[in-house]
């Protein structure tokens, strides 16, 4: 009998989506196949050290979203790239972990969702499940996202970005003009609506931006698109396919990180949307799209709004999508005939067939 695939689960990270990361990394480390892999479990806490955890106890008040926290371990390890392949090495004297064979990056946000990861995963020679170090900046930062997705061709909403030194002037009253109200400020590399704040008089922008800028040295300032909230899953490398449509009805005022992972009955998720046949391909397209268009593999989830004149409209794409039990990406491949285990062994699978085909590029130039 052939040795199972060891899977190294990489989840927690620097950033302020740490939490749901772990509430994401539960999920996939209960749901995975234990015929066909082996779990090793890295453990990543806020100020970047790697723990090698242990399964049954990696996580402190695990069923309370709001206090769920990565329990440290005593032995921390780290990836070198000049590491024996797929070997991780331990702190001090300790003897490491045995090598994995690819890596299943859980991690949400900047350090982790942005091409950092993915740079080092590359320099390691290991496979990993989702973009690589290009398609996870794209995806990342929402100002260079949006300008590719419009040289593409694909609806955007309008926008106008802005850095740390032009903090002071920033004009509520010229973008009120130009965007209307209200306004969404949020900084430009994040997810999970962290930092996101929708305002309409002065007072409320002001802070809104003092609040964006904690997260980021760059903001996007948006205008709102009035419409109905519609996501696609995409999964695939070269020949992606996107899932069926759902549909996000958020109870709050917008869909924000509170109803997204702490409040269950912050947002309706209506899976499959209510759309007619012509509508739910069109999206469909659109996703695969914007997917190709941010040179995107593995997977993504594809944000958009449906306006009036169903018209479709790009809002953000997301590489590392949530896996928690009231996440959209899995819950619509799910709808669309692939089940939860099947999603991460078709994760996994591609991550190695990725790995494979670029092992077989030359690296050295000859006549």
């Amino acid at each position: 009998m052939s040795r199972k695939v060891r899977v190294g689960i990489l989840f927690g990270g620097r950033s302020a989506e740490h939490e749901v990361s772990l509430q994401s990394a539960r999920n996939v480390i209960e749901a995975i196949d234990r015929d066909k892999y082996e779990p090793l479990l890295i453990g990543i806490d806020k100020q970047g050290r790697w723990h090698l955890s242990d399964e049954g106890k990696f996580l402190q008040k695990a069923d309370d979203p709001r206090e769920i926290r990565l329990k440290r371990a005593e032995s921390s390890v780290s990836l070198a790239p000049w590491s024996e392949e797929g070997r991780l090495m331990a702190s001090g004297d300790g003897e490491g972990p045995p090598a994995v064979d690819v890596i299943f990056p859980i991690l949400h946000g900047p350090m982790g969702e942005d091409g950092t990861v993915q740079g080092l995963l590359r320099l390691a020679n290991l496979p990993f499940v989702g973009a690589g170090v290009l398609g996870s900046a794209l995806g990342m930062d929402k100002d260079v996202m949006k300008r590719i997705l419009r040289d593409a061709g694909i609806p955007i909403g309008r926008y106008f970005a802005f850095r740390h030194s032009q903090a002071g002037n920033i004009d509520f009253e010229a973008l009120g003009r130009e965007l209307g109200l209200p306004l969404f400020i949020k900084p430009a590399n994040m997810g999970s609506s962290v930092g996101v704040s929708r305002v309409e008089d002065r007072e409320a922008f002001e802070a809104a931006v003092r609040e964006a800028f904690r997260y980021d040295t760059k903001i996007l300032i948006e205008e709102f698109i009035p419409g109905r909230e519609i996501e696609c899953s995409v999964l695939g490398n070269e020949d992606p396919i996107a899932s069926l449509p759902g549909e996000i009805v958020p109870q709050h005022e917008f869909y924000s990180y509170e109803a997204k992972y702490l409040d269950e009955n912050g947002a309706l998720l209506k899976i499959p949307a209510q759309l007619s046949p012509v509508l739910t391909e069109a999206v469909r397209d659109l996703a695969v799209r914007a997917f190709q268009a941010l040179c995107c593999e593995g997977m993504a989830r594809i944000d958009c709004f449906l306006t009036r004149g169903d018209r479709f409209v790009v809002n953000e794409i997301n590489t590392i999508p949530g896996f928690t039990r009231i996440s959209m990406y899995p819950k619509l491949w799910e709808a669309s005939g692939i089940s939860y285990a099947e999603l991460i062994d078709r994760l996994i699978e591609l991550a190695i067939e990725r790995h494979q085909r670029e092992s077989r590029l030359e690296t050295s130039f000859t006549d």
